[in-house]
């Protein structure tokens, strides 16, 4: 009991016996008031049960109220600046929850009409339900005060999916009204749309939170301190829900895709040039909800068209792979089930599937899931004498685990992608450890086993092995991370960054110390040091990083200052051309500074400078060290409640040692969103690239410009309505040369592609 130790510091012996009962009852007493029992109500709350901002019906008067939120930022522990009350309540079918959030200065609130999940920047309130009141995951449901929704998934840990997995896709109600004295938000929450255990008595656990960006304020009840590891650890018990259950039920959504398109064909009969095509898709994604926790997913040439584009990033001179995030329908329920600290199933890889299966779900402290699906993409564009023209990969996943005390898990993940004669195979066991309320530990043990997809290829196995011990907490914060794995490890359906990959061995760490100062007008100040240490399975070092950081921050603004140095091995075969190990030192400096001062603007500027190992120098020269400097601004800017400008701006330059450039690469994105009501908008987006090479590196000169408009209609987010056009101009030209077509580079921009298209969705649920 830390609270009874506090009491007792420095209370003599006799003194701390005789008032040890005591002591004892008042904090079972303070920590009973974090058990919430809420009632089932008569009727549907609405937000003139609560007229004047206080509940003014019997029926607002019936339900449970909770209050006195605690700061977790920027002032953890203290009384929240601002006062919220919450209302609530249960029927047979929907949870029932109502905010008002008073507030001293209601003209500082944050409130812009917008689209489903595009709430940065305003104020807002959620509630979070951990509906298995197992700790490791729960629904988290946001609306702002103008009842605009955003909800995600939380899951505990520190694996790839930890934090808030925002692809879940949730129905529920939601509205809000501005007030005099702040603001009021109304959530009804379908019980269709949540999974719990199928129990008479539901025990759930819950947390309440508020949102003030003008403060960067957050404030929870129950208290959720930095000061120790976890957060749905530090929920209350819900109880009182009784004898519900929505039954088995299901969801269907048909959708109709089309599109015209005119773009370049490099491949054309005779010579590159332009083709019309027209394409119609028409398909359905179906949901069957057995027992209130199982659920089976069924596709059949499934919606995997694109709406959403992928935020921008730099990709020239890197030498790993970028990840994107997964959006795709059929992939979004219980996505955490397959998730552990090595990405094995990083579901972008499955490209173009006709069908497929998934079966999720939990039963006591067991979960569970799996994927049986096709992936036609590996056959697509392949010449007629490649033995995998035409030919598919089969694909099957299965997940288990089991969560033992308060939050450990132990589990197993399988996976197995055949194509052809081939096959890519994946067994792993991984674990979570709670060692106390301030220290985890995770870890993962994988192998591998590969057999060629073609007759040249060659057979492999490996194994992969991974343990981190983190500490968290209010001052001091660590992160310790090792990781190897053989040469012959592979995992098709994975993502490896630089550390998972085969062939490696190593460990990173980050320890970190943060102030809260009190007699100046900073809310933190920090200092960090991240290293990482790589070397090979033979024992020689392949990479070296070390570096300091410091960082402030105030109520809206914060610096970030940081000098990195590196020290990075190529050995023959990591670079085309190599013979010999080379061994290669640079360092750089960064500075990161954002402000979210003003309702209607928010901005960030960051700034890298130093040296860095250039991967693309001109044919046949090695790789070897040069200058660099980039520039990173983004700036989001809300000139009326109902229009959003997005703007980004990236640019690279690298020079060598006599300070001539070596190429540069700049993208400069705009997302423009305009809010008609809450289910039409306009949203246009351009997105210019444009990288510029020279004698000195192997790139040519690129230029890209992208434009793209799109009319929403959006009910909810199955049932949508969408009318897009895109169009694509770069920098070519069609030549005649000696009787052929040939496709040149030129410095004037030529439209190479557009297209219109239209997609319906529409949701039958029971």
């Amino acid at each position: 009991m830390i609270l009874t130790r506090e009491i007792l510091r420095g209370v003599h012996l006799p003194c701390a016996g005789l008032l040890l009962p005591l002591m004892l009852s008042w904090v079972q007493a303070a920590f009973a008031q974090y058990d919430l029992i809420i009632p089932e109500v008569s009727g549907v709350p609405s937000l003139e049960d609560f007229t004047g901002m206080a509940p003014a019906t019997p029926l607002a008067r019936s339900m449970a109220r909770v209050e006195n939120f605690i700061q977790r930022e920027p002032d953890d522990g203290d009384p929240a600046s601002q006062r919220t009350e919450v209302y609530i309540g249960y029927d047979r079918t929907e949870l029932h929850v109502v905010f008002l959030a008073f507030d001293s200065e209601p003209e500082g609130i944050r409130a812009n009409m917008s689209s489903r999940e595009n709430i940065d920047g305003d104020d807002s309130v959620e509630i979070t339900v951990d509906t298995f009141n197992d700790q490791r995951a729960a629904f988290t449901f946001r609306s702002t005060p103008l009842g605009i929704q955003w909800d995600a998934r939380w899951t505990e840990g520190s694996s790839r999916r930890g934090g808030f997995d925002t692809t879940l896709e949730a129905v529920w109600d939601s509205e809000g009204r501005l007030t005099d004295e702040g603001y009021m938000v109304r959530m009804a929450i379908p019980l269709r749309s949540l999974r719990f255990p199928d129990t008479d008595e539901q025990t759930w656990r819950v947390q309440f939170a508020r949102i003030i960006p003008r403060l960067s304020e957050q404030s929870f009840w129950p208290a959720y301190t930095i000061d120790i590891e976890g957060r749905l650890n530090q929920t209350a018990l819900l109880n009182g829900i009784r004898d519900v259950s929505p039954g088995n039920n299901y969801q269907i959504i048909p959708f109709l895709f089309a599109r015209e398109v005119d773009a370049l064909n490099p491949r054309m009969a005779g010579g590159p040039g332009f083709e019309a095509t027209s394409e119609q898709d028409l398909g359905v994604d179906a949901k069957f909800v057995f027992n209130d926790s199982m659920v089976l997913d069924v596709t059949l040439n499934p919606d995997f068209s694109q709406i959403e584009s992928d935020e921008p990033q730099v990709t020239v001179n890197e030498r790993f792979e970028v990840q994107f995030p997964e959006r795709r329908p059929f992939f979004v329920e219980n996505a955490d089930f397959f998730a552990t600290d090595s990405t094995l199933v990083f579901t972008r890889r499955i490209v173009d599937p006709e069908g497929g299966l998934r079966f999720t779900g939990r039963s006591g402290n067991f979960g569970f899931g799996s994927i049986v699906i096709n992936d036609a993409a590996p056959g697509q564009n392949r010449a007629e004498t490649d033995p995998l023209n035409g030919e598919k990969a089969n694909i099957a996943i299965l997940r288990g685990f089991l969560d033992v005390g308060e939050q450990d898990r132990y589990g197993f993940l399988v996976s197995d992608r055949e194509l052809a004669d081939g096959y890519n195979r994946v067994a792993s066991i991984d674990g979570r450890v709670k060692l106390s309320e301030n220290w985890i530990s995770q870890f993962q043990l994988i192998g591998s086993d590969t057999d060629p997809y073609a007759t040249d290829g060659e057979s492999y196995t490996g194994v992969q092995r991974n343990i981190q011990v983190n500490h968290v907490g209010r001052n001091w914060n660590t992160h310790t991370h090792f990781i190897e794995a053989s040469p012959g490890f592979r995992t098709d359906l994975g993502f490896m960054n630089r550390f998972f990959r085969p062939d490696i061995s190593g460990m990173h760490q980050r320890v970190a110390y943060t102030h809260f100062p009190e007699d100046i007008p900073l809310n933190r100040m920090g200092v960090a040091w991240f290293g990482v240490y790589l070397e090979d399975w033979g024992g020689t070092k392949v990479f070296h990083q070390n570096g300091p950081m410091f960082d402030v921050a105030s109520d809206t603004s914060s610096l970030n200052l940081a000098w990195t140095g590196y020290n990075e091995v190529l050995r023959p075969g990591d670079y085309p051309g190599l013979m010999a190990t080379q061994n290669h030192d640079y360092d750089d400096w960064q500075v990161r500074f954002q402000n979210n001062s003003l309702n209607t603007l928010e901005f960030g500027f960051g700034y890298r400078w130093g040296s860095t190992l250039n991967l693309v120098p001109n044919i046949g020269t090695l790789p070897y060290v040069a200058d660099h400097a980039r520039v990173s601004a983004d700036a989001l800017w809300r000139p009326t409640d109902r229009l959003r400008v997005n703007n980004t701006y990236l640019y690279t330059e690298v020079q060598n040692s006599a300070g001539a450039r070596i190429f540069s690469n700049e993208i400069v994105r705009s997302n423009w969103n305009y809010q008609f009501t809450r289910e039409w908008s306009l949203r246009f987006i351009t997105q210019y690239e444009e990288t510029t090479g020279g004698p000195l590196t192997r790139l040519e000169d690129e230029r890209n410009l992208n434009f793209d408009l799109l009319l929403r209609y959006v009910i909810n987010p199955w049932s949508a309505f969408y009318v897009g056009y895109n169009s694509n101009s770069s920098n070519f030209e069609i030549v005649d040369f000696e009787g052929e077509r040939e496709l040149v580079s030129t410095t004037d921009l030529r439209r190479d592609g557009d297209q219109l298209f239209v997609k319906f969705s529409y949701l039958f649920q029971r």
